[in-house]
């Protein structure tokens, strides 16, 4: 697989690009908020050290190709404001997850849409997928919003799905193919 290491996205106002140990404070900020993890796929985290560790691993694997995950970084000041992440890259059914996260000052700015479209612009092209999929708790409906914004649309309601700090959580489902993304940017 191909290394992603030096792969950097920009955008009007943001500059996506891989984690590195300084996103340490960054990343542990927004994954130990008890708002930002409310519909996570974990807990929030207690230890700053689980941060340095989730970097490392992250530069890992975007090194050997099997995820890619960047810091979405704003260019006016060059503030780490969350993550993007293509991750469950499958390559023989050019198929992967897309996820994102950000401090919650910054919800409602934009910045998911024009991260995650960088990064779908981006996978759908370099990566060849055909598909993304989106796994989101129902009620979480600022992320059900965004996805439809982009065009994803919701396919599957699973039950019981997760188990995340004690508690039971449902999943939607959205899929969005290459040819609809493609079809969504000609016409904008």
């Amino acid at each position: 697989m191909p290394s992603y290491s030096d792969v950097t996205l920009a955008t009007a106002r943001l500059l996506l690009r891989p984690l590195a140990p300084r996103d340490v404070d960054a990343v542990f900020a927004m994954r130990s908020d008890p708002v930002v993890q409310r519909y996570g796929s974990h807990p929030p985290w207690t230890d700053r050290q689980t941060a340095v560790d989730y970097i490392e691993r992250d530069i890992r694997a975007m090194a050997d190709g099997s995820n890619v995950q960047f810091a979405i970084e704003r260019r006016e000041d060059a503030a780490v404001v969350g993550t993007c992440t293509l991750h469950s890259l499958d390559a023989p059914c050019r198929r992967a997850e897309i996820g994102y996260v950000l401090l919650p000052p910054e919800w409602g700015r934009g910045y998911a849409n024009e991260a995650a479209t960088a990064m779908l612009d981006w996978g759908l092209v370099h990566l060849d997928l055909n598909r993304v999929e989106a796994d989101i708790d129902p009620r979480n409906a600022p992320s059900a919003r965004a996805l439809e914004r982009l065009g994803f649309v919701r396919e599957g309601h699973l039950r019981e799905r997760w188990i995340v700090g004690g508690e039971v959580c449902d999943s939607w489902i959205y899929g969005l193919l290459a040819r609809e993304w493609r079809a969504r940017r000609a016409s904008s």
